[in-house]
Formats: structure tokens, sequence, C-alpha cells
């Protein structure tokens, strides 16, 4: 069931209807083409697949500016001299651009809804004060909340990290914030909580002691979890692995890692990956081959949905609408059976000459209609007979008597130098990757 529009005093979208489908024949720009919620894919409805969510960040705060000019737009809701009345004003804009856009679902980090105060004391009382407007907005449409975090990386407290910084005061400080951002998301029903470790890394191995840096990340990981669990919070936690920037070093690089280290320290059985695309790329990995990691670990959460330029070695953080690449994430997706309590978020902006107000709507229109192209496709790839055969036909000779028992554990060393003696040379098995590269153009094409 699609949410009603939130009616606030104000319209900030006055021009713009709820967002429709109209199908491929369309050619309004503020409709949508290929994302048909109803529509069954498989065992599931497209929303029930995707389940979209909108940020907060991007696009309520989200001004234009880069290293080299301020901003290019300049939203009204954002035009108050008291931050708190900024807040508010922004809330009402964003309950109006997700009723409208139809996604069923929002994220944020603690800072986005609520501004910083003066004093640990404030911050909590300004976040408290948005959360119950939020909860309030969310009762009058149906919107949910995906997920929420703190925002450990703006403040200039936090230049050396926070769960890892090398001063037990301003550790304690993230903590205050991840507390009450908790709090947020429990009071909001969120499905999850995310750790996003913008800032945790070090860009010195001289002035830094790594092991104790990772030994404290744990633990605050660990005191989260409890105090999160205490408090009714039974969603899952998830961390976004992110390489290189802002620090030298993250010590969240990509989703190996990142597993690695839940594993190391027991918190794998609560923590899952949130897998961002543009990280994949700048980790130097395809936004799939990071999905499929998770896959494999079973422990993918959720999903950042963007993407990077391939000629800019920084997060450029764009709408998703390389088909390639959203098929190849579908894929992996579906095979495992879906998101479970993740989503689909749009950690995206729009591009800093993008200016009009309906450039927020269709780039989100956009995005959805690719994964939801994506989705139909991706369905139609992992049913095909004939790539299924060839992947399969590739790992035969584990499907022998012999190999399941390699796979059992049951064979040594020894049974395998015997196997290799008696056997004699191996015959080449071709990957056949182009004939498979050429049936995946066939399926998507229709050729």
């Amino acid at each position: 069931m699609q949410p009603s529009v939130f009616q606030g005093d104000i319209a900030y979208f006055p021009t713009i209807d709820r967002i429709p489908f109209e199908g491929p024949g369309s050619d309004n720009p503020l409709a949508f083409k290929a994302y048909n919620p109803g529509q069954v894919v498989g065992d599931k409805t497209m929303a029930e697949h995707l389940r979209f969510a909108a940020c907060y960040w991007h696009t309520f705060h989200g001004t234009g500016a880069d290293p080299f000019g301020p901003g290019t737009r300049a939203y009204v809701w954002n035009q108050h001299a008291d931050p708190m009345d900024a807040a508010r004003a922004r809330l009402d804009a964003a309950f109006e651009f997700f009723t409208k856009l139809g996604v069923p679902f929002y994220c944020f980090h603690d800072r986005d809804l609520a501004p910083a105060g003066s004093s640990v004391a404030e911050s909590e009382h300004n976040l408290q004060v948005l959360t119950d407007l939020a909860k309030a907005r969310q009762q009058a449409t149906g919107m949910k909340l995906l997920w929420g975090t703190a925002n450990m990386f703006s403040d200039p407290r936090y230049m050396n990290g926070a769960a890892t910084n090398p001063d037990l005061l301003v550790v304690s400080h993230a903590a205050a914030q991840v507390k009450a951002a908790l709090e947020a998301t429990v009071a909001l029903d969120g499905e999850n909580y995310v750790f996003w470790g913008g800032r945790e890394g070090y860009a010195c191995l001289l002035n830094t002691n790594t092991q104790r840096e990772l030994e404290h990340f744990a633990r605050f990981l660990t005191m989260a979890r409890d105090y999160g669990r205490s408090i009714g919070f039974n969603g899952v936690f998830l961390i976004e692995p992110k390489p290189m920037e802002p620090m030298f070093h993250q010590y969240d690089f990509d989703a190996q890692t990142v597993i690695g280290f839940l594993r190391h320290h027991d918190l794998d059985r609560d923590f899952k990956l949130n897998i961002e695309a543009n990280h994949a790329t700048l980790a130097g990995h395809t936004f799939a081959h990071e999905l499929q990691m998770c896959v494999d670990a079973g422990m993918l959460g959720s999903i950042d949905a963007n993407r990077g330029n391939a000629q800019n070695g920084w997060d450029t953080d764009q709408f998703p609408t390389d088909m390639n690449d959203c098929i190849a994430a579908m894929q992996v997706v579906l095979a495992q059976g879906g998101l479970g309590r993740g989503g689909l978020n749009f950690d995206a902006k729009l591009r800093r000459e993008s200016t009009d107000l309906d450039d927020l709507f269709i780039a989100h229109i956009g995005a959805m209609d690719a994964f939801a192209r994506a989705l139909v496709i991706a369905d139609k790839l992992n049913n095909d007979s004939v790539l299924s055969k060839h992947k399969a036909a590739r790992y035969s000779s584990f499907d022998t008597a012999l190999g399941r028992d390699f796979a059992a554990g049951k064979l040594s060393l020894a049974d395998l130098r015997d196997h290799a003696a008696k056997e004699g040379e191996p015959t080449a098995q071709s990957g056949k990757q182009e004939l498979i590269e050429n049936r995946v153009n066939d399926l998507v094409f229709g050729g």
C-alpha cells in the first residue's frame, strides 16, 4: 500500500504530484517507466525485492558544493536563522518528497536530522525533539526507517577517528552520539543501524598503534551492540566498508577486510555489511564482487546504491544508472534470496550543475527505474539454463565421489598426490567466458 502524501503547513514541491507509473512508452520525466511497485518478479513484488530508501543527507542538505567552490543550490527549507527551525522545515520537505516519490523507506545520520548543540545534553535534546516529530510524520504517511546512524566524521574532534581515536575523551563523545542515535533508531522502529567508519584509520604508521586502535574499535562496537539490544533494538547492525578516503589507510577497506575483522572479534552474529557501489570501485573491486563476498559469508545486509566516475579516484556518489552494474548487483542479490531487512538506499547526490527542484525527483526516478529493469533482467539471467549449466560444468569434478570426499575433509594431501599420479595431466577446460558474456547480451537485448 502506498503511503498518503504528507500535508505539512508548506508545500515545498507545489508543482509536483505523486510520481505515477506510466510504463516504457511514456516520455514524462516525472513518471516511472519501469518501476511498478506491485509487479511480481519471481516470488515477490518489485517493492518487496527492492525496498528503496531515500537518504536524508545528500538529498536535503546537499548544496552542490565541492572542494573548488561553494554550493549552487539554496533550498528554502534550509533558509532559517535558527538551526532547529531549519531542521523542522527540512523534515517537512523530506516527508513531502518521500511520499510524492513513493519510496517506502528513508535513512539518516543523527546530524542530518537535528543540529549539534553546544553540549552533549543539548545535542541529545535536539535529536529527541526531531525524533518525536519524525515519528509523527511516519505515523501520518506510513513511511519507515531503513536505518539510522551517527555522523562521527564531520566534526573536527574526529580528525583522528572516532572509535579508533587515540584520545579517550573523543571516543567518549562518539559513544554519546551512538547512544543517542541508537535510541532514535529504536524510537522510529528502524530496521537496521549502520556504522560508517569515515575516519576509522590512520595517516602515519610512525605515530599510530594499529593493534590498540583495532581492539578499541571492536570494544566500541561490542558496547554499542550490547546497549542497542538492552533498549530493544532487534534489527541488524551494519558496517559499511570504505577504502582510502578520507584517511590514507582505512581499517574498513573492503568487504573481506570487514568480514575478517568481525569474525576475529566474534561480532559476526550481530553485524552484517552495508555495501556501497562507489566504495567497491574505489577499493579496486566491482560492485557485484563486494556483494558476492558478503553473500558467500552470509553477511550481506543492505546496499548504498550509487556509482562512481571511472576517471575519478574520489567518492562522487552519482545516481546509479549504469545498467551493467545494476544487473550484476541484482543477480547476486536475487541468487541469495533478497535483502531481508536491508534495502537499496540512494546514497547519491545531484551533480553540481543540476539546480532545479525537480532534478531531485528526476534523479531518483532514473535510479529506481534502472534497478527495476535490472531486477527483471537479473531474474531472467539467474533462471537461464545455459548460464547455470556452464557454471555447474566447471565444478563437475567436485561432484564425483572423490570430489565430495575432498570437500568433506575426508582426503589427505597424500590422497590427492596419488590421484594426480594415477590420472596424469588434466585436460584443459575452457572457461567459456566470451560465450557466457555473449549469452548475457543476447538475453538482455533479446537477440
